[in-house]
């Protein structure tokens, strides 16, 4: 029954791992698997346990589908035993014709990993048929002439069994004339011979009936029978004779109907109606004389059809030749077809996989396909090529199989599906070819990261913006398909405080749109930057980083500040001294103000607002510094106020107000009395009398305490040169000056001289300066110096000599400094030796505001700047012994357009001189001035 391999192995771990290996190798290991049945099974019959046959267990039969495949299907494979089953009758006769061997061939494959093994069921013959004669009755004609021993050949019977079964022996009806002979065929058949055993009468007998039989060998044996008609007739002793037994012919399939095969030739040596032969078709099967013809006279072989190699490769057909007196003959003629490249290879797919990963190495099968060409010899040799550019190759299995496997690195992204051309080529000439494309779908796998549009994205965000608002939207693809291609979106990193960022914004995981949190200050928060994630869904998750810059842009939410002027704690406003004597162009004061806001919005404008003279002031439209327009006239008020608006360059522009007292006097002697005098209401007197006895009382104690200090200093400086160190350090101490002026919110953070009574004998006003530098004793000082005063104020008791007071020459506008004095960094400053800074927040933005102010005076070139290098361009008025260190600087706030003048680099002489009282006088009044 079934064949199969038997391997011995040894006892060990490998016992496991073989019978799964096995069919691996079987068609290389083992011939194919042979299975023996008879013909005319019943359907459902057990051809053989295929399975085990092939090594598999019953749970490999359904989970690698194992299954048989051929042309015409009788078999099937049953899914639980994994038994062969038959599926369709089956006659040997009708598959195998006339072939001897019958053999079917099937292909067993079975799936992951996907094979295939060779089957052969040999179908034995069984005795279902009976021999039968072509003809029920045989009609001969024998002369009585002939003579005892002459035999007639009878028509053969045919029997499509074969081997036991086929047709065994013949028999002759008793009778005493007759004997039947059986006689070989050259092609191993047998065909009876009648033979006369004694001389015909037909006087006597002029017909003899018999029955031929012809049996079988089958148990029980089959038989058929014939009716033999023997007509008696006169003398004709000489058969017909042909010129050979056997005739053979190779004749090529291509050839066109009506061509001549050959021409068969038979003699016979009576004369007259005796010898005259015609020639017939005997025992032919009905292809045979359907695709040839036999002229009845002439003996000659024609085509009546296209031949067809594939169909029938030989032709063997017998040729009676007989004569006018009924004597006969026979030939064989063997016709053998010459095959000719008239089929096309066939492609055939076994199998094709429907999952294909894009990440599969070189060597994986996708497609079982097999190649068959009807024709044989080097036409039916077939070789398969596939198309161009394409990462797969052909293996050739076994028996016109080949397997499809991959042979290069497949990307989907790139090619999702590949069209695969298999070509098969025959051997033949010319040869001949057909194709059969495969599609084949590769199946994804998250081999790429997200990729974001932009390297980097930068967004600019104005300020004051929606809560909950969108400020950008980052974008990245994925190409890969499904969950691998589906991308999310999360901040992993920022500038920001991480507990806090969430408050700032947040990140749309789906849309990759960004979110405000809340609104930003572009004064508290310029910029930050965030580091974006775009993460796809696949396992594992790729990612991919992007930074996110976010500029805070500026908006005019911010109005000016004023600086400067400043009220006191008191509520009193301060009030700036001018020299009766000032000229055209002289600096009077300044209005100092900042901008938190940057760019056009911080760029400030001073307009005035209210003026009590018209034409004798002017104000710097970027400066803020009011000037001398004209000299003061006689019949001009020497009370003043300006009412002057800063106004920044935003649309619309935010605006502050400053109120500006200028008082025109050469010493403060002449301003008090004049504030003093000042009408007030009834209700207030009391309480102005008692303020002007303590300030009359404060100026005469600090003129006593001035005279004493003045005294002692230079009662010092005569008797030691360097006595003057310890006075120097009186005179830098950080104390502040008996009557310090009251910062409200701040105070300007350089000298300005104000005035305090001197020697009653004397009109003219002693100048003092302020303590906040000590310059060398080398450096030209003003003489008329409030630190004197300040100094004698911090050392009580001290003898002063009151010649000190005296008037002195006016001071040099033109300062000059000493190295220790001169601007530059913070180390190159000698602490407390040099004066004090400003110690609170609002003395240093007064500080950086005047900064702004003459470097805007620089870009409209209205006015001169004064001081040297590191004073930012003041002027000497503003005190040149400020330099930029420790100050913040405001500039970034500021934009100037049309101008190229930095503000560092602000240089010149103030316009117009000082006069002979020095430089304006500022001090707070007393009461505030009515308007």
């Amino acid at each position: 029954m079934g064949g199969s391999c038997v391997q011995r192995r040894r006892a060990g771990p490998r016992q496991v791992l073989f019978p799964l290996l096995m069919p691996l190798f079987y068609p290389a290991l083992c011939e194919p698997i042979r299975y023996s049945i008879p013909e005319e099974l019943a359907k459902g019959s057990v051809v053989g346990n295929l399975a085990k046959d092939l090594g598999l267990s019953v749970l490999d039969v359904s989970a690698r589908k194992l299954r048989v495949s051929a042309e015409k299907l009788h078999f099937s494979v049953d899914a639980e035993s994994g038994d062969l089953l038959v599926k369709d009758r089956i006659d040997r006769e009708q598959i195998c014709k006339e072939r001897r061997r019958c053999e079917l061939q099937l292909e067993a494959v079975v799936e992951n990993p996907l094979n295939i093994f060779h089957i052969i069921v040999m179908i034995e013959d069984v005795n279902d048929h009976a021999p039968q004669f072509q003809k029920d009755e045989i009609n001969l004609e024998i002369s009585e002439s002939v003579s005892p021993g002459i035999g007639t050949i009878l028509e053969s019977a045919e029997d499509p069994d074969i081997s036991m079964n086929s047709l065994s022996k013949y028999q002759l009806s008793p009778n005493e004339y007759f004997s039947l002979v059986e006689k070989d065929n050259p092609d191993g058949g047998k065909y009876p011979e009648l033979v006369l055993q004694k001389t015909l009468d037909r006087e006597t007998q002029s017909v003899h009936h018999l029955v031929l039989t012809a049996l079988d060998g089958g148990t029980p044996p089959r038989s058929g029978t014939a009716q033999i008609r023997i007509l008696v007739i006169d003398a004709n002793d000489n058969p017909p004779v042909f010129s050979q037994d056997v005739y053979r012919v190779s004749l090529r399939e291509d050839v066109p109907p009506g061509t001549s095969v050959l021409r068969v030739k038979a003699t016979d040596q009576d004369e007259g109606f005796n010898s005259e032969i015609t020639y017939s078709f005997v025992g032919v099967a009905d292809k045979a004389q359907h695709v040839f013809s036999l002229d009845y006279t002439t003996g000659n072989i024609l085509t009546q059809q296209p031949l067809d190699f594939e169909e029938v490769e030989r032709y063997t057909m017998n040729i009676e030749a007989k004569d006018g007196g009924s004597l006969s003959t026979r030939c064989k003629v063997i016709i053998e077809v010459l095959d000719e490249n008239d089929n096309s290879p066939e492609i055939t797919i076994a199998s094709l996989s429907d999952q294909i990963m894009e990440d599969s190495p070189p060597g994986v099968v996708v497609a079982l396909f097999k190649t068959r060409d009807r024709d044989s010899g080097e036409n039916g040799e077939v070789r398969c090529s596939l198309s161009r550019d394409v990462p797969f190759k052909i293996h050739s299995s076994s028996n016109n199989y080949y397997k499809l496997v991959t042979d290069g690195a497949l990307d989907r992204e790139q090619t999702p599906a590949y069209n695969v051309t298999v070509t098969a080529t025959d051997r033949g000439k010319p040869p001949l070819s057909s194709s059969k494309t495969i599609t084949l779908h590769i199946t994804d796998v998250n081999d790429n990261a997200p990729v974001f549009g932009q390297s980097a994205y930068l967004v600019h965000v104005p300020e004051n913006n929606q809560p909950g608002a969108s400020i950008a939207q980052v974008s990245a693809s994925d190409p890969d398909f499904g969950p691998n291609g589906r991308v999310s979106y999360s901040i992993v990193a920022t500038d920001l405080e991480s507990r806090t960022v969430s408050s700032y914004v947040s990140v749309s995981a789906q849309s990759g749109v960004v979110f405000a949190q809340r609104a930003f200050d572009h004064e508290q928060l310029r910029s930050f930057e965030l580091t974006l994630q775009a993460c796809d869904q696949g396992s594992p998750a790729l990612s991919t980083n992007v930074s996110l810059r976010v500029l805070v842009g500026d908006r005019n939410d911010n109005a000016p500040r004023v600086l400067y002027p400043a009220l006191g704690l008191d509520g009193s406003a301060l009030f700036d001294t001018v020299p009766r004597a000032a000229q055209p162009g002289y600096l009077v004061t300044k209005v100092v103000a900042v901008d938190a806001d940057s760019g056009h919005n911080a760029w400030l404008s001073y307009h005035v607002m209210q003026v009590s003279e018209p034409g004798l002031f002017s104000l710097g439209l970027r400066t803020g510094e009011v000037r001398m327009v004209r000299a003061l006239g006689d019949k001009d008020s020497v009370r003043h106020r300006l009412l002057v608006a800063v106004k920044d360059g935003g649309q619309p522009p935010l605006s502050a107000t400053a109120m500006l007292h200028l008082v025109f006097a050469d010493s403060l002697q002449e301003v008090l009395p004049d504030f003093s005098d000042r009408p007030t209401s009834s209700d207030s007197q009391a309480e102005l009398q008692f303020y002007l006895v303590v300030a009359l009382a404060l100026i005469s104690t600090l003129f006593l305490l001035a005279v004493i200090l003045a005294i002692a200093l230079r009662l010092r400086q005569s008797f030691s040169p360097t006595a003057g160190g310890c006075f120097e350090s009186v005179l830098c101490s950080k104390s502040g000056p008996v009557v310090p002026p009251n910062y409200h919110e701040g105070t300007l953070p350089y000298a300005y001289n104000f005035s305090v009574p001197g020697d009653q004998m004397n009109p003219e006003f002693n100048f003092l300066t302020s303590v906040d530098l000590c310059p060398a004793t080398q450096d030209n000082l003003n003489k008329d110096s409030s630190s004197v005063l300040l100094a004698s104020i911090l050392t009580p008791g001290v003898e002063t000599d009151k010649k000190i007071f005296k008037q002195q020459a006016p001071p040099n506008t033109d300062w000059r400094f000493s190295q220790a004095q001169r601007p530059g960094t913070s180390g190159s400053q000698n602490g407390d030796d040099t004066g004090t800074w400003p110690n609170n927040q609002f003395d240093t933005e007064m500080l950086q505001a005047m900064i702004l102010a003459s470097a805007s005076e620089a870009a409209d070139g209205s006015s001169t700047l004064g001081g040297g290098a590191g004073t930012m361009g003041l002027s000497a008025r503003y005190g040149p012994q400020f330099t930029l260190q420790h100050v913040p600087d405001y500039r970034q706030n500021v934009y100037i357009p049309g101008s190229n003048a930095t503000l560092t680099n602000a240089a010149g002489k103030r316009d117009g001189k000082a006069p002979a009282g020095g430089n304006g006088n500022k001090k707070k009044s007393g009461k505030k001035e009515k308007k």
